[in-house]
């Protein structure tokens, strides 16, 4: 008997299922608002060269202070980064003079002068992470993102080895320590090593959440619960925008971020373990208890099962096996898939915060963006809810990505003044790169067996924590052509996303649970043309058909 057979017999998706899913959204709200909190927390206002008094200045007023201290662009914006080396008293009687040589104009040499209006403070005035600083600026993110990056790997083989339920209760609380700790920096390089912490305690979240979710659900119901997790990852996006609009010190917007985390610590007692995991561990008393806990709550009080039979529900796990992310390598088909979901990990998380953090670049007030982003995920959502189960993982997973592409390319081509049609385009690119993320979840999660599926999922987020640390950075890249960031985020998108018409789709096929299966499905698969039938052997491919 294989453990999907078993979630039948105790509902595979009852009231115990809908109350461990909800409890888990809650973590998973709280995600968005940490990993785009780069938009808001280093977000660089209006600035200009601070001027320093001088007498001459007595009579002046402070516009014409400027005019004769800094110079223009050709639009007639006064420069950020760049000061006459004296003032240029002739432009009093006519300012369209210029100066009288290039050589007088010099980098700001006392500090920068802010527009407070719409921040009060961010990282950016805090430590003047502007002009020759800006690299800084943007690198904070990228910290994060390594954090996120070093934490994949961590969390991805320490829950595989210790339990789901145990590393997230981990994960969650050195997230509150670190988190709080950032909110406390006194200096740029303490915000740099505590945010990239908290990147690495989040990380955990990221990736235990819906895994462990989906390891309690059965198979028709899989697909509503990633899409149902997903929604409150949008839920997160909306309300990471209100928080970021009331909050406009960045001090207190890291602790209004944080102290969610503390409600995710205290419903997560609630939460039981994988009973998968348990079982693929040896751990079957404790399955068994939490098994009958689910089918008293479901309504099944006529099931029954002893640990016995637990034990015979046998995997590919040798005793005294163990597993590690050099296993994802050793088979030829699980090679294959490793490599190609790490190239569509990669690009699905480059181009999605490439366009989210670029939310000053497509024609709308920032807060108004990433509460419209947040928006359009959720009928996004809705359709990928509809698609995945229609036309299958694999096509919705390499169309999606492949669109989100076309779309930030083709907003290279649309002149700037339509910023309007440029706002519906990026809003559509928007909605593509969230759907791609949220089908990459539930595709990658049904692709890896259950004893290295953390494993998996953890080597995937390093993959695509790799595309969230470099995607910032490429933003620097507008000094070369100024259309070159949104080059590089199309053409990563729409290979990556061909590179998922490689894998194999897992529609309606069950999660496996050992290497043994993976290996066994596409032998299967090249022997036999079109989809897996009832009566597949070994019951591998056995497929649920709607009812």
């Amino acid at each position: 008997m294989k453990f999907e057979d078993l979630l039948l017999e105790i509902g595979g998706f009852g009231r115990f299922q809908i109350l461990i899913l909800l409890i888990l959204c809650l973590p998973r709200i709280n995600l968005p608002m940490h990993f785009l909190l780069h938009n808001f927390l280093a977000a660089t206002p209006s600035h200009r060269c601070a001027i320093p008094h001088q007498e001459a200045f007595v009579n002046l007023t402070v516009e014409e202070v400027l005019l004769i201290s800094i110079p223009r662009e050709p639009d007639g914006t006064f420069r950020s980064c760049e000061m006459f080396s004296r003032p240029q008293f002739q432009l009093l009687l006519n300012s369209s003079l210029r100066p009288e040589n290039d050589s007088i104009i010099q980098p700001c040499q006392h500090g920068w002068a802010y527009d407070h209006s719409q921040f009060t403070s961010t990282i950016s005035t805090q430590w003047d992470l502007v002009c020759e600083q800006r690299g800084l600026n943007q690198a904070t993110a990228t910290f994060f993102f390594i954090g996120v990056t070093m934490g994949a790997v961590v969390f991805g083989y320490l829950s595989d080895r210790f339990g789901r339920k145990t590393m997230l209760l981990l994960s969650l609380v050195c997230s509150v320590v670190f988190g709080m700790l950032s909110a406390a920096s006194v200096s740029y390089s303490m915000l740099a090593v505590t945010r990239t912490l908290t990147g690495v305690a989040l990380s955990g979240v990221s990736l235990i959440v819906l895994p462990l979710g989906m390891e309690w659900v059965d198979i028709q119901h899989r697909t509503l619960t990633g899409i149902l997790t997903s929604i409150f990852w949008s839920i997160g996006n909306m309300l990471l925008a209100m928080v970021a609009y009331l909050v406009r010190e960045w001090h207190w917007l890291l602790v209004a971020v944080t102290g969610p985390c503390l409600l995710s610590i205290v419903c997560l007692w609630w939460v039981p373990e994988s009973a998968r995991w348990l079982i693929a561990n040896g751990k079957v008393k404790q399955a068994h208890r939490h098994l009958l806990r689910c089918a008293r709550m479901n309504g099944r009080k006529d099931f029954a099962v002893s640990p016995e039979a637990l034990r015979r529900m046998a995997t590919d796990k040798k005793p005294g096996e163990s597993y590690s992310y050099i296993s994802l390598f050793r088979t030829p088909v699980l090679r294959k898939i490793s490599l190609c979901s790490g190239a569509v990990w990669f690009g699905v998380a480059f181009s999605y915060y490439g366009m989210s953090m670029n939310l000053t670049g497509f024609g709308l007030n920032m807060y108004l963006s990433q509460f419209v982003f947040g928006i359009i995920e959720i009928p996004a959502k809705m359709i990928m809810y509809v698609l995945v189960n229609r036309v299958g993982r694999r096509q919705s997973q390499a169309w999606a990505l492949i669109l989100t592409g076309l779309c930030i390319g083709a907003n290279v081509i649309i002149p700037k003044p339509f910023t309007s049609l440029r706002s519906v385009v990026a809003i559509m690119g928007k909605g593509f790169s969230e759907a791609a993320f949220t089908t990459v979840f539930l595709y990658t999660s049904e692709l890896y067996p259950t004893v290295l599926r953390q494993n998996g999922m953890g080597y995937t987020s390093f993959v695509a924590r790799l595309g969230g640390a470099l995607a910032p950075l490429v933003f620097l890249l507008d000094e070369v052509w100024r259309s070159l960031p949104e080059v590089t985020y199309c053409g990563v998108a729409v290979c990556c996303g061909s590179v998922a018409f490689l894998l194999p789709e897992t529609l309606n096929v069950r999660l496996p649970e050992g290497i043994e299966d993976i290996e066994k499905r596409a032998a299967f698969s090249s022997r036999v043309k079109g989809p897996p039938q009832i009566g597949a052997p070994e019951g591998i491919l056995l497929q649920t058909l709607p009812k």
